[in-house]
């Protein structure tokens, strides 16, 4: 008979401790199966967290239960894993004493692993209070969920590009670089640049929205995006006289930056033979106004020289990486 292992726990979130602990269950066990215990209100939710442990575990066999039960009834516990599993597992792996009476009840073996975590000093609890403290302790996927997101936005020649820059720079981590660019760019090429549709626009969303989900995933704590999806439905109003549904679900969809920076119009308009805004850049400036008034979205608004307004987005920043203070109650 093959042996399988079994790891149980909240997950919350995954971090370098669980992957030892799946990760011996896996070196000892001919097959894995890891319980993810769901509670109301838990974020990130219990799916999301499943999602990143079969990804980090691609081998093993992921469920979520929902968890209502009481936390210190061992026998309830083993009861509900035998109904959950469909059978008795031949050894349970955990980092704490609870395992003990668990596996006896469930009638499998127990194995504790780095109960002083010593070989990861890490807990949910850390990462939940700090995640940019904890940020060595983290998968990319979870990485992705706890980075912080910068987005540049502005009308035509306002030194978004060369601010994004310059941040990334700064807070030696990764700028991403604005798709539509690109785009337009094979377009003058081909001898199409003034000819767009909407279908376009739809891909450059897409595209935007996905070199940020993939930077966010490497990056030092910080992922500077020079536009995005939000800012792609403004330039389809632009350039196609109207609204994309399409293009504003990929936006709405999108995760929301936690700092937005807005450019002003306030500087001199550079051709460079890909802009042809100049006439309408007040225009741009107050729709970005309105729809980030709309939306909700987080924003300060950067003028003056570069240095200047580099200064004004790393005080910015580097006040949402502070973590919040633990409340003394």
């Amino acid at each position: 008979m093959p042996e399988r292992g079994l790891v149980i726990g909240k997950f919350y979130p995954p971090h370098r401790g669980h992957k030892h602990l799946i990760d011996t269950a896996s070196a000892n066990s001919d097959e894995v199966h890891v319980i993810v215990c769901d509670r109301k209100g838990e974020d990130p939710p219990a799916t999301m967290r499943a999602g990143w442990i079969r990804e980090i575990h691609p081998a093993v066999k992921v469920m979520v239960v929902e968890d209502t039960y009481d936390p210190d009834n061992s026998e309830l516990w083993a009861n509900l894993t035998k109904r959950w599993l469909g059978f008795i597992p031949d050894a349970v792996y955990t980092s704490e004493d609870y395992g003990h009476a668990y596996s006896r009840y469930l009638g499998a073996r127990h194995v504790q692993v780095d109960k002083p975590r010593s070989a990861f000093p890490v807990s949910g609890t850390m990462v939940r209070a700090d995640p940019l403290g904890s940020w060595e302790f983290l998968e990319p996927p979870v990485r992705a969920h706890y980075a912080i997101r910068v987005v540049l936005l502005g009308a035509e020649s306002t030194g978004k590009t060369t601010l994004a820059e310059r941040l990334a720079s700064s807070l030696d981590t990764i700028a991403v670089p604005e798709f539509g660019r690109a785009h337009t760019e094979e377009k003058i090429k081909a001898g199409n640049g003034s000819e767009w549709n909407s279908s376009e626009f739809v891909t450059i969303a897409s595209r935007q929205a996905a070199m940020a989900d993939a930077a966010a995933r490497i990056c030092n704590k910080v992922v500077v995006c020079d536009t995005d999806a939000f800012a792609t439905a403004i330039w389809h109003r632009r350039y196609m006289g109207g609204r994309s549904a399409e293009v504003e679900a990929i936006a709405a969809a999108e995760k929301a930056p936690d700092l937005c920076i807005l450019t002003d119009v306030n500087t001199p308009f550079v051709a460079d033979g890909t802009r042809d805004g100049e006439m309408i850049r007040e225009w741009m400036d107050q729709v970005f106004r309105q729809e980030l008034a709309r939306s909700g979205r987080r924003f300060i608004e950067v003028s003056g020289p570069v240095e200047a307004r580099l200064e004004d987005c790393l005080k910015a920043v580097r006040a949402l990486m502070v973590p919040p203070m633990k409340d003394p109650n």
